[in-house]
Order: structure tokens, then C-alpha cells, then sequence
């Protein structure tokens, strides 16, 4: 009879030879990863600035050693761009100041950017970013007549700049608007040497990253509600929610003007209004491809928005097809001839308080100045946006329902102070033969 096996034994021996080849698949691991590493060493981002001995890049590196960081990583410094190639001017030049032996600006203007990205500063210098976004505030006065032509050849400046807001801006005064308008609508500030815009508004400073001007979060700085929630309804859209669920593996860094859906399976805020996409050039006019005033308060067609047209729907194409594109351009246009029936409405609804002088000059001094404002600037554009930019939410809650409500309330304040008016009349001694 043969000997059994000592169980303990056994067990043993399979502990031994397990741990064994636990040891060997780690040792070839280690291996193997040394070796990858030798022939590609993961060393993140390339540092241009690395071993500079600018006398710049020296002296920030201990004084705002960030920005050195910054640009560092950039693909400006990668370029040999160097800090003096867009600090450094004239000692007459407008604005500038002597800092260590020489002179600079300390914030370049879009004129310093304008030597390297002529056609992007050209197709700015037409867009609503430029003059029309400072003048919307602020007005044209105090601008000089170079600046005043420049704002009129552009389309957006075929309208006056909107009073109501310019009284807003007044009646708040320059310690809120440094924090409040200024810090979107200084996009396009003039600068001292009459270049126009913040090209950093956009594009932060140092780095320049192209995925931080492509993603929709760099928009939302200043496209949020309530009156312009483009933000807010991009999250609720199909293109939103893709972005959400899916951008984190979408390939950022592409080259500009080559984008496709392989690179953007959706579009973002960038890929929309300004990348080069498909049949579709890169824009830095982020009107070209738009065939609506949606901001203004009765939206009118842009002056050549069949050619935008076109451009935007170069974009589209990449992934719609032709019915779903024409069907929702004529929808979306019904909804924005409705949108302007309602403020029309508004309008004959306050003309009798109007016509009757019972309207004080100032502006935003009674409760139906903002109902009456609140119904197109917020909820009249809030409901264009959210059609054209697929956010039924806002077309609907934050939008047509508003308008609603708001021409209720619009109603029963103009009667109430026609009756009152009725009434002072009634009991004035002319009246009364008193």
C-alpha cells in the first residue's frame, strides 16, 4: 500500500510556487517598464524655459515664478517668442513705462498680438467682441473718430448702444461695474495706442493653451445668465451632455484648422462659432456664422446671413444631414419671429404711459421700467438662445414662460397707473371747477 501524501505538506508546496511566480511576473514588469522608460522617458510637458538665461526668465523665475511655469509650456516659448517680443516697446509708446533699463507695457495690447496673428486680429476687430461689446456699456463717447468708424463698419454697430444698459452701468457707478460689467465687456476696451479688445480675456495668460480657448468653460466667464445663459443651456443640450460624458478623451491639442469629428465627436462653444471644422475656417469674428441680432430686443436678420448661414451649417454637417438642418433653421426661425411678437406687444403695452407723459425721464427708477426690460433682455433673449442652442429648459421655463408672466405683469402695471392718472385728473380743482 502506497504512502499518502502529507496534506500539510502539499499545501505548502503550492503556497511556494505560487509566490515564486508572483515574484517573476513583477520582476519581468519592472523590467519592462525600466526599459520603456529608458526609450521614452515620461517626463511630462517640455519646459522651453527650462535652461533660459533671458534676463527676464532669470528675474521672474524668483519673483512671479508662475508665470515662468506658465509660458514655460507654452507653445509661444516654444516658438522663441521671447518675454521682451511682446513686453517691450518705445519709450513714447502709449502707456508704457521704464522697468529695468528699458521700456514695456505690462500688459500687452491687441496691437502686440496683432505682429504675429494678423487675420485672427482682423476678423476680431469685426466681430461683437471688439467695440460693440465696450460700447454696449459704456458708449461710444470719449472714442475717438478712428475708433467711431471702426465700430460702425461693424455690423453689430449699426445699432445704437442700448441706453438701458448704459443707465444700468450709470446708475451703478465705477465702484460696482470694475466688478461687475467691466469684467466681460472690457473684451473690447480700446487700449492707449487704439488697438482694441483683450486677447487675454480669452486666451489666459501665460500658457495660451488651445484646449483652454476651445473649452466651453472659458465661455461661461461671461456667457451666463440670466440674460445670455448660452452656459447654462450648452450643459443641457445633447452637445453638452456629450462634452460631459465624453471630453475628456476628445483630442484638445489638434492642430487649429484641421479639426474633425474624429477629434470632436460634438461640438463645444469654439467648434460652433470660431474652429476651423470640416468645410468651415477658423473665425476669431464670432458673428460669422450667425443669422440673427439675438441680443437685440426685436431680433433682426444679420446683413449677409445667408452666407453665415452656410458657414454655420458647414459645421453642422459634419454629423447632421441635410433635412434635420433645414427643418430646424425654419423652426427656429418661427420661434424667433414669436419671441419678437411678444416684445412688440411689450411695447404697445407701455406706449399709452408713453404717449400720456406719465413715464419720468430717468431711467430704472420705477418697478415697470424693469418688468419691461427684464421681458426682452433677460427673457426674450434667454428664449432665442435656448432654441438655437437646443435647451428647451430655457426656451420654455426660463424663457417663453417668463415673457408670459412678465406681459401679465406689464399689463396690470400700465392699467393701474392709467387709472391712477384717471383719478388725479378727476380730482384736481380744475376738474372740480374749484
Amino acid at each position: 500500500m502506497s504512502q499518502m501524501e502529507n496534506p500539510v505538506s502539499g499545501s505548502m508546496r503550492v503556497l511556494v510556487i505560487g509566490a515564486l511566480t508572483v515574484i517573476v511576473v513583477l520582476g519581468l514588469a519592472l523590467i519592462a517598464f525600466a526599459v520603456n522608460s529608458a526609450i521614452s522617458p515620461n517626463t511630462g510637458p517640455v519646459n522651453a524655459l527650462a535652461n533660459s538665461d533671458d534676463s527676464c526668465v532669470t528675474c521672474h523665475r524668483n519673483v512671479t515664478p508662475g508665470i515662468i511655469e506658465q509660458y514655460g509650456h507654452s507653445t509661444m516659448a516654444a516658438a522663441d517668442v521671447r518675454c521682451v517680443d511682446c513686453h517691450e516697446v518705445t519709450s513714447d509708446y502709449p502707456g508704457a513705462y521704464e522697468h529695468e533699463g528699458t521700456y514695456i507695457l505690462g500688459s500687452p495690447t491687441t496691437a502686440m498680438c496683432q505682429g504675429c496673428h494678423e487675420a485672427e486680429t482682423a476678423q476680431y476687430y469685426a466681430s461683437r467682441h471688439a467695440l460693440p461689446a465696450y460700447a454696449a456699456v459704456f458708449g461710444t463717447e470719449g472714442l475717438s473718430q478712428n475708433l467711431l468708424d471702426q465700430y460702425a463698419a461693424i455690423p453689430e454697430g449699426s445699432f445704437a448702444p442700448d441706453k438701458s444698459r448704459n443707465a444700468i452701468a450709470a446708475l451703478e457707478g465705477p465702484d460696482m461695474t470694475r466688478f461687475t460689467c467691466e469684467g466681460c465687456h472690457n473684451v473690447g476696451k480700446p487700449a492707449l495706442d487704439e488697438s482694441v479688445g483683450q486677447c487675454q480675456k480669452c486666451h489666459l495668460r501665460h500658457e495660451f493653451s488651445l484646449e483652454q480657448a476651445r473649452r466651453p468653460e472659458t465661455c461661461n466667464a461671461c456667457h451666463i445668465g440670466p440674460d445670455h445663459p448660452q452656459w447654462e443651456i450648452y450643459q443641457e443640450s445633447p452637445h453638452g451632455i456629450a462634452y460631459a460624458t465624453m471630453g475628456d478623451s476628445w483630442n484638445w491639442d489638434a492642430d487649429p484648422g484641421t479639426l474633425t469629428t474624429a477629434d470632436f465627436p460634438a461640438p463645444t462653444c469654439a467648434t460652433c462659432h470660431m474652429s476651423g471644422f470640416g468645410a468651415a475656417g477658423t473665425t476669431h469674428d464670432v458673428g460669422d456664422r450667425l443669422t440673427w441680432y439675438l441680443f437685440a430686443p426685436i431680433s433682426a436678420r444679420r446683413p449677409a446671413y445667408q452666407d453665415n448661414a452656410v458657414r454655420m451649417q458647414n459645421v453642422c454637417r459634419e454629423c447632421h444631414n441635410e433635412n434635420f438642418i433645414d427643418s430646424f433653421y425654419a423652426d427656429a426661425d418661427k420661434m424667433v419671429d414669436a419671441v419678437n411678437a411678444w416684445v412688440v406687444e411689450s411695447d404697445d403695452i407701455m406706449q399709452p404711459l408713453k404717449d400720456q407723459g406719465l413715464l419720468t425721464a430717468a431711467a430704472f427708477d420705477e418697478p415697470v421700467d424693469f418688468t419691461y426690460f427684464d421681458l426682452w433682455h433677460h427673457w426674450g433673449r434667454t428664449a432665442k438662445f435656448g432654441a438655437w442652442m437646443q435647451g428647451p429648459d430655457y426656451s420654455q421655463w426660463h424663457g417663453a414662460y417668463e415673457m408670459l408672466r412678465g406681459l401679465a405683469e406689464l399689463r396690470a402695471e400700465v392699467t393701474e397707473r392709467l387709472n391712477q392718472a384717471v383719478e388725479n385728473v378727476e380730482a384736481s380743482p380744475e376738474s372740480s371747477g374749484g
